[in-house]
């Protein structure tokens, strides 16, 4: 069954395409390093990525997708390291609200120019941004680049980049 499928027809409003770029200076929970991946969680969805062996700054470049009912949850993001004969240690989340982008997304934008800056979000104590988001236009579509500053640990950040995809007949954007 394909993500279109899941949805009863009407409920979807679209897809959100996240390319889970890389880790930055993750926190260490093996003996030297990490074996780190990602959870991400809207509603009752969870997607995760592959597991990175002994790296505290992964590339996973991973485009996992999720259906988007209501545009107003939050995604949630957890960083786990994989261990073998235990639980999987936590290595911190992070949250983003989608809102700011799915606007965006609704806009009538065709013809603007590669690289147009439409919104800035700008870190604060409600988001998870570790520097200021930009949604902007590229090769007609609307994308955000993220950088998540992880909660619960001591260190640690994920690149995350946005990509939304519309459903003919959804009733959506």
């Amino acid at each position: 069954m394909n993500l279109a499928e899941r949805v009863a027809p009407g409920q979807m409003v679209g897809l959100l395409k996240l390319r889970v770029l890389r880790g930055v200076n993750l926190a260490v929970r093996d003996l030297w390093s990490s074996d780190p991946y990602v959870i991400l969680k809207m509603g009752k969805q969870k997607l995760k990525t592959r597991v990175i062996k002994c790296n505290t700054n992964p590339v996973w470049n991973e485009e996992l997708t999720l259906y988007v009912e209501d545009p107003t949850l939050p995604v949630r993001l957890e960083v786990y390291d994989k261990d073998t004969f235990s639980l999987d240690d936590r290595m911190g989340n992070a949250e983003f609200d989608i809102h700011p982008f799915v606007e965006a997304v609704k806009m009538n934008l065709e013809g603007l120019p590669n690289g147009i800056i439409i919104r800035k979000v700008v870190p604060c104590r409600r988001n998870c941004l570790a520097e200021e988001s930009h949604v902007y236009w590229t090769d007609g579509e609307v994308v955000q680049d993220l950088v998540l500053r992880l909660r619960n640990v001591e260190c640690g950040e994920v690149e995350l980049q946005l990509h939304w995809i519309s459903i003919p007949g959804s009733g959506g954007l």
